[in-house]
Protein backbone atom coordinates (compact mmCIF):
# COMPACT_ATOMS: atom_id res chain seq x y z
CA UNK A 1 0.00 0.00 0.00
CA UNK A 2 3.22 2.55 0.51
CA UNK A 3 4.68 1.57 -3.12
CA UNK A 4 1.56 3.53 -4.74
CA UNK A 5 2.34 6.35 -2.55
CA UNK A 6 6.32 6.20 -3.36
CA UNK A 7 5.67 5.68 -7.29
CA UNK A 8 3.14 8.73 -7.52
CA UNK A 9 6.08 10.98 -5.20
CA UNK A 10 5.56 14.75 -6.30
CA UNK A 11 2.69 14.61 -8.92
CA UNK A 12 -0.17 13.54 -6.28
CA UNK A 13 0.38 16.95 -4.91
CA UNK A 14 1.05 15.70 -1.40
CA UNK A 15 0.06 15.93 1.28
CA UNK A 16 -2.59 13.36 0.07
CA UNK A 17 -5.01 10.77 1.49
CA UNK A 18 -5.12 7.54 0.38
CA UNK A 19 -8.29 5.38 0.01
CA UNK A 20 -7.67 1.73 -0.09
CA UNK A 21 -10.07 -1.03 -0.86
CA UNK A 22 -9.27 -4.62 0.02
CA UNK A 23 -11.30 -7.56 -1.10
CA UNK A 24 -14.55 -8.57 -3.03
CA UNK A 25 -14.09 -8.37 -6.79
CA UNK A 26 -11.34 -5.96 -8.39
CA UNK A 27 -14.59 -3.60 -9.07
CA UNK A 28 -15.42 -4.20 -5.41
CA UNK A 29 -12.05 -2.78 -4.10
CA UNK A 30 -11.91 -0.15 -6.64
CA UNK A 31 -15.35 1.09 -5.31
CA UNK A 32 -14.13 0.56 -1.71
CA UNK A 33 -11.23 2.84 -1.89
CA UNK A 34 -13.28 5.36 -3.31
CA UNK A 35 -15.59 4.90 -0.95
CA UNK A 36 -12.82 5.10 2.03
CA UNK A 37 -11.91 8.33 0.98
CA UNK A 38 -15.60 9.75 2.45
CA UNK A 39 -14.43 9.05 5.58
CA UNK A 40 -13.30 11.90 8.28
CA UNK A 41 -9.69 12.58 7.79
CA UNK A 42 -8.68 11.91 11.58
CA UNK A 43 -11.03 9.46 12.58
CA UNK A 44 -9.90 6.04 13.71
CA UNK A 45 -11.40 2.83 11.46
CA UNK A 46 -14.05 1.01 13.49
CA UNK A 47 -12.24 -2.22 13.75
CA UNK A 48 -8.95 -2.35 15.68
CA UNK A 49 -6.65 -4.39 13.56
CA UNK A 50 -7.29 -2.29 10.28
CA UNK A 51 -6.91 0.62 12.28
CA UNK A 52 -3.64 -0.51 13.38
CA UNK A 53 -2.98 -1.04 9.54
CA UNK A 54 -4.31 2.06 9.11
CA UNK A 55 -1.45 3.61 11.02
CA UNK A 56 1.46 1.87 9.82
CA UNK A 57 1.41 2.50 6.49
CA UNK A 58 0.48 6.35 7.53
CA UNK A 59 3.81 6.10 9.39
CA UNK A 60 5.57 3.91 6.55
CA UNK A 61 4.26 6.43 3.72
CA UNK A 62 5.68 9.74 5.54
CA UNK A 63 8.68 7.95 6.01
CA UNK A 64 8.97 8.45 2.26
CA UNK A 65 10.18 12.18 2.90
CA UNK A 66 8.95 13.32 -0.28
CA UNK A 67 6.63 15.86 1.83
CA UNK A 68 4.16 19.00 0.67
CA UNK A 69 4.54 19.92 -2.83
CA UNK A 70 7.25 17.12 -3.38
CA UNK A 71 9.80 19.39 -1.46
CA UNK A 72 10.83 17.48 1.34
CA UNK A 73 9.47 16.54 5.09
CA UNK A 74 7.84 14.34 7.05
CA UNK A 75 4.08 15.07 6.13
CA UNK A 76 3.45 13.02 2.81
CA UNK A 77 0.23 12.01 4.13
CA UNK A 78 -2.68 13.01 5.85
CA UNK A 79 -4.23 9.81 6.25
CA UNK A 80 -4.86 6.19 4.97
CA UNK A 81 -8.39 4.79 5.14
CA UNK A 82 -8.95 1.28 4.55
CA UNK A 83 -12.18 -0.54 3.60
CA UNK A 84 -12.16 -4.39 3.25
CA UNK A 85 -14.74 -6.85 1.99
CA UNK A 86 -15.10 -10.58 2.51
CA UNK A 87 -13.38 -12.66 -1.12
CA UNK A 88 -11.96 -16.16 -1.46
CA UNK A 89 -8.44 -16.54 -0.17
CA UNK A 90 -7.14 -17.75 -3.28
CA UNK A 91 -7.74 -14.14 -4.79
CA UNK A 92 -7.12 -11.01 -2.50
CA UNK A 93 -7.69 -7.44 -4.82
CA UNK A 94 -6.31 -4.43 -3.29
CA UNK A 95 -7.10 -1.38 -5.15
CA UNK A 96 -5.30 2.24 -3.92
CA UNK A 97 -7.09 5.50 -5.02
CA UNK A 98 -4.59 8.84 -4.42
CA UNK A 99 -6.36 12.02 -3.87
CA UNK A 100 -4.61 15.54 -3.44
CA UNK A 101 -4.49 17.23 -0.34
CA UNK A 102 -7.42 19.70 -1.68
CA UNK A 103 -9.89 16.38 -0.57
CA UNK A 104 -13.00 18.41 0.03
CA UNK A 105 -16.66 17.50 0.52
CA UNK A 106 -19.73 19.39 1.68
CA UNK A 107 -22.66 17.92 3.52
CA UNK A 108 -26.32 19.40 3.03
CA UNK A 109 -29.44 18.64 4.38
CA UNK A 110 -32.41 18.64 1.94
Amino acid sequence: MREPIRTAGPDACPPLIAGVGIGGTFEKAALLSKKALFRVLGTPNPDPAIDAVEKEVLERANRLGIGPQGYGGDTTALGIHILTYPCHITSLPVAVTIECHAHRHKEALL
